[in-house]
Order: C-alpha cells, then sequence, then structure tokens
C-alpha cells in the first residue's frame, strides 16, 4: 500500500468513525477463512460492515477526532490483528459474536464505542447484547406514560358499573316501597 492509499484509506475511516455511532474493535486471527466467511455471512445478514485494517492507520483516523469523542480508550485497544465492525444498532455486533462464539473461540472482543461510551474487554459482550436500542427505549417510556392513564380509566369504568348498580337498587326499593 503506498503513502497516497494510506491517505485515502485514513479519510475514508475518519468519515466512518464521524458518521457511526456504534462501533466495535475485535481480533478474529486464527480464525480459519471457512470460518471467517460464515462470520462475515452473518454480520451481513444483520446489516453490519466487519473492516480488517492496519491498527496504524485506524489510529491516525481517530487521533484526528476530537478529543471529546473519547476515543483514547479505543486507541490503547489497538494491539495484534484488528477487524472493526461497523453497524447501525448498538448491540447487534454483540448478539452476533455472542452466537458465533458458542462454537468457536473467536472473535475476541477488544472494545466497543457506543455513542461516547468505550467497552473495553472481551467480558463486555453479555452487557453489549442487553443494551436497548433507541426504538426500545421510546417504546417503554410511551408505556409508562400510559400506564397511569389506563389505570384511571380502568377505574373510572369499573366505578361508573358500581354507581350505576348501585343507583339500579335504589331504584328497585323506591318501586317495592
Amino acid at each position: 500500500m503506498n503513502k497516497a492509499e494510506k491517505t485515502a484509506m485514513i479519510e475514508e475511516l475518519k468519515t466512518k468513525f464521524e458518521t457511526s455511532s456504534f462501533f466495535y474493535v475485535t481480533d478474529s486471527s486464527t480464525l480459519s477463512a471457512e470460518k471467517t466467511t460464515v462470520l462475515r455471512g452473518m454480520f451481513f445478514e444483520k446489516g453490519i460492515e466487519m473492516r480488517v485494517v492496519k491498527n496504524t492507520l485506524v489510529k491516525k483516523a481517530l487521533e484526528s477526532a476530537p478529543a471529546e469523542k473519547g476515543y483514547a480508550e479505543v486507541i490503547e485497544a489497538l494491539k495484534g490483528p484488528t477487524a472493526l465492525l461497523f453497524s447501525d444498532v448498538a448491540k447487534a455486533p454483540a448478539e452476533v459474536l455472542k452466537k458465533f462464539r458458542e462454537d468457536n473461540e473467536r472473535p475476541l472482543l477488544k472494545a466497543a464505542y457506543i455513542d461516547t461510551d468505550v467497552f473495553v474487554g472481551d467480558e463486555q459482550i453479555e452487557a453489549l447484547t442487553k443494551l436497548k436500542s433507541k426504538e426500545d427505549l421510546v417504546a417503554e417510556v410511551i408505556a409508562l406514560l400510559q400506564s397511569p392513564i389506563k389505570n384511571v380509566l380502568g377505574s373510572l369504568q369499573s366505578g361508573g358499573q358500581t354507581i350505576s348498580g348501585l343507583l339500579k337498587t335504589l331504584e328497585a326499593r323506591e318501586e317495592a316501597a
């Protein structure tokens, strides 16, 4: 790879990091070509992009980003063979990694960048699979907001039946008397 190609790759990575709120840094070395193909297929099905890139190029792209992005821990994790996973859903790569690792030892999670939070280490996969998407959180908030209203309406409806029954009983007593 010549200098122009490296510069182009760094610029491409910069753009990718700027536009991605979620990415994972993994080590998929020692996987056979066959297993790597299976893994890439699983990622493709979930809309996850897997890229194997030299650590020096990734470091240069991340170092050029503003400090408030918080890439420092990710940069520290760039040791040894590295594969990057880019996704629009925060927990999707973790779910695929967990499923694939049921039968395989790799890929190992080095770090995950989730909206300015960094999860470092392979033991974080379980926590990452439990993350909720934006849509899940919005649905939970809506359900919580609807819950008190439903309770009030339910009480009013059952109370209305009680009052109606009481009025009928009183009418029946007046007519009997």
